[in-house]
């Protein structure tokens, strides 16, 4: 019986603790696929809902991010997350957020305005029961428009959980 009450325990902090809402502040380097283009550091700010779908170790949820590279170009997307836990520390994340890249140089033209923003990352719970992780991204429109330069980004990433 105890051993079944200790078990109903962490399943529930576990669920608790996978269905918090998250504030993601991140910081990088952006390498644009055109060699006229200009690389620079990024930024990024995102918001993750809590899960709609939930299972042992998968969750999804909808998310949206906005990034700004130092030089104005800015990317506000919104679609899917997806969480899987490896442990009760570490974690793989990826996500797809479609939506709308502005340039403020003509060097920076991924091609059009609307672009995908793709993202793979590893992370690592705190104490607290907030996150870091390390996040690689790609945005591309697609081949949606004729050009489609893309651009690559690392992110070192703190996740706020409320």
């Amino acid at each position: 019986m105890k051993q079944l009450l200790l078990a109903t325990a962490l399943a529930a902090s576990t669920y608790a603790t996978a269905q918090a809402q998250t504030v993601i502040f991140g910081a990088g380097y952006a390498d644009f696929s055109d060699s006229a283009s200009e690389d620079q550091a990024l930024f990024s700010l995102e918001y993750h809902h809590k899960p709609f779908h939930q299972a042992t170790r998968f969750s999804a949820s909808w998310g949206t991010a906005l990034s700004v590279h130092d030089n104005g170009d800015f990317h506000i997307g919104l679609g899917l997350v997806g969480l899987y836990s490896l442990n009760e520390r570490w974690f793989v994340e990826g996500s797809v957020m479609p939506g709308y890249f502005n340039t403020s140089i003509d060097l920076n033209d991924l091609g059009g305005d609307f672009q995908i923003r793709s993202l793979l990352g590893l992370g690592y719970t705190l104490d607290n029961g907030n996150s870091v992780s390390v996040a690689i991204t790609h945005k591309s429109n697609a081949s949606t428009n004729d050009e489609n330069p893309g651009v690559n980004a690392v992110l070192l990433r703190y996740h706020l959980g409320f």
